[in-house]
């Protein structure tokens, strides 16, 4: 999906989203396409040494000086095309692979489908719009938080932090943000499209476990709860929410309800001449003189979520017949990921998983419990130091510290793990899965790599491994080997290399329709890129 290039004055940006059209880049990845796009899908074309020693074998292997050639050309070959060798050289292990992908039901096709489920194209001024007030505070009371503050271009439109920092920020998003934390890290807006429910303890939920679906209507808790069900996707009706939350936007300062924050934003949408020739050019009764909705900024916060759609890994390629997209290491972790390491019996890929390496259900999987020396949330429990997860939504006791299962794709980009991001590196996530009572136990916020401000309260543990799913009761054994073939598989054969954060700077515009003090985007700790903010 392109968005059409229209000059800087023009509230736009000269570029396409990830560089190429949607149609474009799923093409590039097709086993058979002519297309092959010279920034996205550099594969590499190298001589087929594999096939060109069975013909050898096959023609010369009764001659004895053949066998000796035969040695030599292996030899040869692996010195010349390793990559070629290690990734198609087990022919078990590929074969193994793709028998159960296939078991699982996975294509590796789902971002192509987006169109067809929303039954009409991305429509790219609208996305063009809701990208302008990703990165705006004009919707944000407090003057001081965007939903690019949390969701961040610097880190696959995910949290910069452990847990998140809202409003009363120092005007900073990276490493180096600063001020009251919320309770719990910001996920990833990337491939939200197809998330059944939303949020680490499911608040926002499509009744039908599918967010194109609204027959049976979209539940949020009160006072919104079915009201948003007309609205034609789950994230349009949940683009009403993140204004209206004190702490991440809105403030305290601000009177009213949610309705009253909703009026308030609508105002100042309206107040702001260039909001209204934007939102003319999109929505033609604005252009004949009526008021922005909410219905329209939410449909236009969607559209651009819309266009965030990466989910071309390795591990789709390898599924759509690319035997070479994944290593041989990668495939090795795949087959743990999906068997013996026993991952997707939660982070699923059948159903309403979509594909997402989520079951998008809760669970209670033993998450050491931080919380933050100075935050805008109050914590649970008697200590104030605990987070109670989906009984906060539904009151009961039995659903204590139970969180959604987090999706996998892309999670290479997050900077932490886990609803509080109480591990910062990727191998603690996992090593913690496989043997929680272990990681909990002796978790060490220290070695964790936590930020100094959430290494000084800890909840208890007991409670929390006492209420632990079974699925994870018993310690899952890996060999070292093992361990890395399943780290390698979910760092990088879960990656779409498009969502890298150096491909979104160009979506950071340089002013969004009226002025204030930038945010300043951290893409490195040597470069920096602001924004101004109405």
């Amino acid at each position: 999906m392109r968005l059409t290039a229209i000059r800087s004055e023009d509230w736009s940006i000269n570029h396409t989203v990830a560089g190429v059209s949607r149609a474009e880049s799923h093409e590039a990845s097709q086993p058979n396409s002519e297309f092959r796009s010279s920034k996205f899908f550099n594969e590499v074309r190298i001589p087929n040494f594999m096939e060109a020693r069975d013909r050898f074998m096959i023609n010369e292997f009764s001659r004895p000086i053949s066998v000796l050639l035969h040695m030599l050309f292996l030899v040869v070959s692996a010195l010349l095309c390793p990559r070629t060798v290690a990734a198609g050289g087990d022919d078990i292990v590929d074969r193994e692979l793709a028998a159960r992908l296939q078991e699982l039901g996975f294509t590796g096709n789902i971002e192509a489908t987006l169109e067809k489920r929303l039954n009409r194209a991305v429509n790219p001024a609208r996305a063009n719009l809701g990208r302008l007030l990703w990165f705006a505070t004009i919707a944000g009371l407090n003057n001081d938080n965007t939903c690019a503050g949390c969701h961040s271009p610097t880190r696959g439109f995910g949290d910069t932090q452990s847990i998140a920092i809202g409003i009363d920020n120092n005007g900073i998003v990276g490493p180096d943000r600063r001020g009251p934390r919320n309770q719990r890290r910001t996920p990833m807006a990337i491939n939200t499209a197809f998330y059944p429910n939303l949020m680490w303890n499911s608040r926002f939920a499509s009744l039908a476990n599918d967010p194109f679906n609204n027959t049976l209507g979209f539940l949020f808790p009160p006072p919104e709860d079915l009201t948003l069900s007309y609205l034609p996707h789950l994230l349009v009706a949940q683009a009403f929410i993140p204004p209206t939350e004190r702490t991440e936007a809105a403030g305290f300062d601000f009177p009213g309800d949610n309705y009253a924050i909703r009026a308030e934003v609508l105002r100042r949408l309206n107040a702001t001449p260039a909001y209204r020739e934007l939102f003319g050019r999109v929505f033609p009764e604005v252009a004949q003189g009526a008021n922005i909705t909410f219905d329209m900024f939410g449909q236009a916060i969607a559209e651009f979520e819309f266009t965030l759609v990466f989910a071309d890994a390795p591990i789709d390629q390898f599924a759509r017949g690319h035997k070479n997209a994944l290593t041989l290491n990668q495939q090795r972790g795949a087959l743990l990921f999906f068997g013996k390491a026993r991952c997707v019996e939660c982070h699923a890929v059948s159903g309403q998983a979509n594909e997402m390496f989520s079951d998008f259900k809760e669970h209670v999987i033993g998450v050491p419990q931080i919380a933050p020396a100075v935050g805008n949330v109050p914590f649970d429990g008697p200590g104030a130091d605990e987070d109670f997860g989906l009984e906060q939504v539904t009151g009961l006791a039995e659903d204590r510290y139970k969180f959604r299962t987090s999706p996998l794709r892309n999670a290479a980009l997050q900077p932490a793990f886990f609803h509080n991001g109480c591990f910062t590196r990727l191998e603690d996530a996992i090593r913690h899965h496989l043997d929680v009572f272990s990681s909990a136990r002796n978790y060490d916020p220290l070695n964790a790599g936590v930020a100094a401000d959430l290494m000084l309260f800890r909840g208890p543990i007991d409670p929390v491994l006492e209420r632990l799913d079974p699925l994870l009761v018993s310690p899952i054994g890996l060999g070292d080997q093992e361990f890395r073939s399943l780290i390698e598989f979910v760092r990088d054969g879960l990656l779409d290399k498009r969502a890298q954060p150096e491909r979104f700077r160009s979506l950071v515009p340089e002013r969004v329709p009226s002025g204030h003090a930038p945010l300043v985007f951290e893409f490195s700790r040597n470069f920096s890129s602001a924004i101004r903010s109405p």
